[in-house]
């Protein structure tokens, strides 16, 4: 027993030990690190940890951290490996191969892989803290040789084509995931989340997408009679109004509430003293290529809350309100004044019943659906574009892991849809 266990066999196999326990200390790091939240770390840092600002450093290279924390693991696995080989071969002979390669692999799988990164990943932000310094140390001596490896590396990726620099992903695209990750584990409620990517997709956005369609708009005709007028403003439930002479395209002025209502005061109440006309103010047109959020500015720097939209040829497409915009962001917006019109009803075989006019948006946000909105606005418009044609009534569709059957059509335009998720990707 003791020619087995000789002075040379002990200092081999404490070494062996040493460089398992490297091992586990480059590949915990390495988790650590590459799974502790950015955001967290950086808050921690603005409130005075030095450790993690030591990490924020640390993050902000990626490529040389992994590259020094990589090198490091192979060295100390190889040569614990090598020794091992070594040991095995001078007391087992030709078989001792065999001994270490089964020796070494539960060892390094264990207690250098699988035991701290198992407990790396359970507290990645502390456990990437109370390695920074070292590793620091270990990235600035590794710097040369990482540098090397990188440019190797870099020049092989080229020649297939790939830059190591290009970022198929945003900050946005980051945070999305990160919202419907939560939402699905339940931390972060439907309504939370919509609010989270309504701020997200807005930038995404034209005025075209938010605003009312002309067919949906109250206007005011400016040679109808006052009375006329006022009893059309009041049933309309809006406080602003486009007017329009001669034609419908011929917007000559916008008709606030308050003008109107300053008006009848200043006459009294005679409705014949009444000029609509000098009433209205100039309207604002604003192309339909607008972005929302240039929109939003634009808003914000007249302190006007209502624009005409019209498209390239100069024809009236529609209205956008401030409130259009906002409720991108939070939601419908209803108040004492606003009807509720129900554009999606929910039937009892799990379908729903959806006016043709409902944005894609709002029926996504309603029944918790991802429909594509990038080529058309309403549910009929994605209908038309994925179909190719006017359907009729009765003819259904399956396409985006839906199935879509025309309910009812008023000339060319579809004005109600059954829609029912089919759970099959078509």
């Amino acid at each position: 027993m003791n020619d087995f266990f000789t002075t040379e066999v002990i200092v081999k196999l404490c070494a062996i030990a040493a460089l398992i326990v490297l091992s586990g200390f480059f590949s915990g790091s390495e988790t650590a690190l590459t799974a502790a939240s950015r955001s967290r770390i950086h808050a921690r840092a603005k409130q005075g940890s030095k450790g993690a600002g030591i990490v924020a450093k640390l993050l902000e290279s990626r490529e040389r951290l992994i590259g020094a924390l990589l090198l490091g693991n192979n060295l100390v696995n190889i040569l614990a490996s090598a020794l091992m080989t070594g040991l095995m071969l001078s007391l087992f002979g030709d078989i001792g191969v065999i001994i270490a390669t089964a020796v070494m692999t539960a060892l390094i799988l264990i207690f250098a892989e699988v035991l701290p990164k198992t407990y790396a990943i359970t507290r990645p932000d502390a456990a990437a803290i109370s390695v920074a310094r070292p590793v620091s140390a270990i990235v600035w001596i590794f710097a040369p040789i990482v540098r090397a490896i990188q440019v190797l590396v870099n020049s092989v990726l080229r020649l297939f084509g790939v830059k190591s620099d290009d970022l198929s992903w945003t900050v946005a695209d980051e945070i999305r995931g990160a919202v419907h990750l939560h939402t699905e584990e339940g931390r972060v409620d439907k309504h939370e989340r919509d609010q989270i990517l309504g701020v997200l997709n807005i930038g995404d956005l034209d005025v075209e997408d938010v605003m009312i369609h002309r067919k949906n708009l109250v206007m005011v005709d400016a040679d109808l009679p006052a009375k006329d007028i006022i009893k059309q403003v009041l049933d309309s439930g809006h406080s602003r109004l486009p007017v329009w002479r001669d034609d419908i395209d011929n917007v000559v002025g916008v008709l606030h509430v308050k003008d109107l209502l300053s008006a009848i005061n200043k006459t009294s109440g005679d409705m014949d003293k009444l000029n609509i006309a000098a009433l209205a103010r100039e309207p604002w047109f604003t192309p339909e290529t607008t972005s929302v959020l240039d929109q939003l500015k634009a808003f914000q720097q007249k302190r006007a809350h209502f624009a005409l939209v019209v498209d390239e040829y100069g024809a009236l497409m529609g209205v956008v309100t401030m409130e259009d915009i906002l409720e991108e962001i939070v939601g419908d917006i209803q108040d004492e004044f606003d009807e509720e019109i129900d554009g999606v009803k929910p039937t009892k075989d799990g379908s729903v019943i959806v006016a043709g006019d409902v944005p894609v948006r709002d029926l996504n946000r309603a029944c918790d659906w991802d429909l594509p909105g990038e080529d058309a606005v309403t549910i009929a418009g994605l209908i038309i574009h994925e179909s190719r044609t006017i359907p009729d009534v009765g003819q259904v569709f399956s396409f985006h892991n839906h199935r879509f059957e025309i309910m009812k059509k008023q000339k060319n335009q579809i004005t109600s849809v059954k829609v029912r998720k089919t759970g099959e990707r078509v």
